[in-house]
């Protein structure tokens, strides 16, 4: 049962991810020991309806009475989202699950009950399979399934039949419901369109992330900074540096690798105020492009592109850096080792392959590296530099070149691997990111953020493991696929399962400029200069309180292990990243940026409400078209009045009372907690 008390203790805060949002809250989480309880009961039906079969291992008499078996239908309601069988997603419009789909997902779904992959066994008219390690038995009689072992107190039961499990069975590869579907654009897009919606429930997700990952890559930054002219004027001058940006997040076709990129940007860190000398906008043009360019290629490629790339090499010192000086006291300048390793690939602790530390004796966490590991491997970025002349425009983009006399020639030794005294500084690079890259702890570091900045901001470490898995191998002997990766994240259960929705410790704050972008691409928005000018909304106080590509650090806007002091969110040992950004004057300053926004545009953003105007009249249509697009099916129904309340409070007669009918609807659906929290 210790796996049972493990996961109810997971569910033991209300609704703690709501919990700072300085909006009308509305609270609707369970009382604590009816979660506990439901959570248990959860559990325990899940794994009724997943065990298996094991070679050799005869079907035990009692799956041969079934007259005699014990119903439990509590068990499968409980397991679904709401509590009630019937209330549950409507059944996809596929054929349900045949005992082997049944079986396989049971256990990647349930590993802790039904581990490893068993075969199917046959005593008709049963198909089953046995787990030795749990002594758990699974049999599919026609439609009907049975369990017995103790998971079900060695009690022959009888949990439902394989109609009953389609949802659940195939929620990691079939949207049942456009709201599904929007659920799962809403964590790999810049934002659901009922043309990405239809799409997805058309294709499947592996379908869609399949025929994603092809889609060619948009326009980059730096070609749209050259369409603008922008590479005639001053080099000095920092004409576009939002634009060049702004543009690609609110219009590029391939929604799916710009998230993945606005993520990466947020792990691999650099921002304007860090960057120094001549076109500083096509420096960071050239950054986002590398960034997109490698969203879905490999790690150990995107990790030397990083190192060598100009922008990174003037915001963490690579550009530069030079060999020790004895005479002078010179040392190699150790920023970009430290955080080459710190934020880019290993982290600072020693790592499970779930993500979870490895402990010493006392019980504490093993460091990673040491500060003779950072001092060694700073000798390894030495005499690497911008291409000359560095005020050129190609020196922008270029990668850093090596002055080898600038390069140290002393030994390296860190994180067990020797590069000898007199190696060539190429070669040396080469081993290094070669060493990082083959770290055990890089697979579930970047999973965990990955996840985190996708998903939810408390991936389970099961979850975590999963991912890490196919970052070390993506099926087909590849290590570091981020496609892999990124198909991993979109597609685990506990990212598709609906029962998330219940889950008060699941989800994530939106980040602000999110929130932005796709309020922008909900409502077809387009600049009416062609220049995007949004600018720079990093002041919270009139803003957004944040704005890509300026990251006020290398630690991003917020850290991955941030938790709010004294919240309850810190009561129950959770994080809240985003939560970093959130306080009362980035919350006023979001909502009245938005206020304008929504209702006039910002700048010369425009949004198109066509759709809604059309649905002006009736609150409710309006409020269901919102509900789909923006918070993917999850308005509660007390919000819903709330904001129905205030819609009809406009009068529909005029234009002008309808155009002021959708603005509210939508500035107060994306001020709700159940808007700002994406689950």
């Amino acid at each position: 049962m210790d796996h049972l008390e493990a996961i109810a203790a997971d569910r033991q805060a209300d609704h703690p991810l709501s919990c700072a949002i300085a909006v009308p809250a509305i609270d609707t989480a369970p009382a604590v020991g009816a979660l506990l309880n439901r959570a248990a009961a959860a559990v325990a039906a899940l794994s009724l309806a997943a065990c298996g079969g094991a070679e050799d291992n005869p079907l035990p008499a009692a799956f041969s009475n079934q007259v005699a078996a014990v119903t439990d239908r509590r068990i499968l309601s409980a397991a679904g989202t709401s509590g009630e069988l019937g209330a549950q997603s409507a059944a996809p419009p596929m054929l349900p699950p045949t005992p082997t789909e049944l079986m396989d997902w049971a256990e990647y779904a349930y590993a802790g009950f039904f581990p490893g992959h068993k075969p199917n066994l046959t005593s008709p008219p049963f198909i089953y399979r046995y787990y030795p390690e749990t002594g758990n038995y699974v049999g599919v009689d026609g439609e009907n399934i049975y369990i017995l072992g103790p998971v079900a107190n060695n009690v022959l039961t009888f949990v439902g039949t394989l109609t009953e499990f389609t949802s659940r069975v195939f929620a990691i590869r079939q949207a049942a419901t456009d709201v599904q579907a929007a659920r799962f654009l809403t964590q790999a897009t810049l934002g659901p369109t009922d043309e990405s919606i239809a799409a997805v429930r058309s294709l499947g997700y592996d379908a869609w992330l399949t025929q994603e990952f092809a889609r060619p890559v948009s326009t980059s930054n730096w070609d749209w900074l050259i369409s603008k002219g922008i590479d005639a004027g001053d080099p000095n001058i920092s004409t576009g540096i939002d634009s060049q940006i702004w543009q690609r997040l609110l219009t590029a076709p391939d929604s799916l690798r710009q998230r993945v990129t606005l993520a990466l940007s947020e792990i691999f860190v650099v921002g304007f105020d860090g960057i120094t000398g001549s076109w500083k906008q096509f420096k960071l043009a050239a950054w986002w492009d590398l960034l997109a360019n490698g969203a879905f290629g490999n790690y150990r490629a995107l990790i030397e592109n990083i190192t060598l790339n100009p922008a990174m090499g003037l915001y963490l010192n690579a550009a530069g850096n030079q060999k020790e000086d004895v005479a002078s006291g010179r040392v190699p300048d150790e920023n970009y080792a430290r955080e080459v390793m710190q934020l880019f690939s290993i982290g600072v602790s020693q790592l499970n392959a779930d993500g979870t530390p490895v402990l010493d004796g006392r019980g504490e966490a093993i460091d990673s590296y040491t500060q003779d590991t950072v001092s060694q491997l700073a000798r390894v970025f030495t005499g690497w530099n911008l291409t000359t002349p560095r005020n050129a425009l190609a020196s922008a983009r270029n990668p850093m070149v090596l002055t080898a006399s600038l390069h140290s020639t002393l030994s390296v030794s860190f994180l067990g691997t020797t590069i000898a005294a007199g190696t060539a500084g190429a070669t040396a690079l080469q081993t290094a990111l070669n060493t990082l890259a083959n770290h055990p702890n890089v697979g579930p570091f970047l999973a965990q953020q990955l996840i985190q900045k996708l998903v939810t901001s408390n991936p389970s470490a099961a979850y975590v493991a999963r991912v890490a898995a196919k970052f070390n191998d993506n099926g087909a002997g590849v290590r570091g696929d981020l496609s892999a990766v990124v198909r991993a994240v979109l597609t685990d259960y506990e990212a598709r399962n609906d029962a998330a929705l219940a889950n008060p410790q699941f989800g994530k704050l939106r980040e602000p400029m999110l929130r932005f972008i796709q309020w922008a691409r909900s409502f077809n928005a387009t600049s009416t200069s062609g220049s995007w000018n949004v600018g720079n909304t990093t002041d919270p106080a009139t803003r957004l309180g944040q704005s890509p590509l300026r990251s006020p650090s290398v630690f991003n806007y917020f850290r991955p292990g941030y938790v709010p002091a004294g919240s309850p969110i810190a009561a129950v040992a959770l994080v809240a990243p985003e939560f970093q950004l959130a306080n009362e004057s980035s919350i006023a300053g979001y909502l009245n940026y938005m206020q304008t926004a929504v209702g006039n545009g910002h700048a010369d953003i425009k949004p198109h409400y066509d759709a809604e105007l059309a649905l002006a009249s009736d609150a409710n249509a309006l409020l269901d078209r919102l509900d789909r697009l923006l918070c993917a099916g999850q308005l509660q129904a007390s919000t819903r009045s709330t904001i129905g309340t205030a819609i009809n409070s406009i009068s529909a007669s005029t234009d002008a009372g309808k155009a002021n009918r959708v603005y509210t609807a939508v500035l107060l659906v994306m001020a709700s907690p159940d808007y700002l929290i994406q689950k």
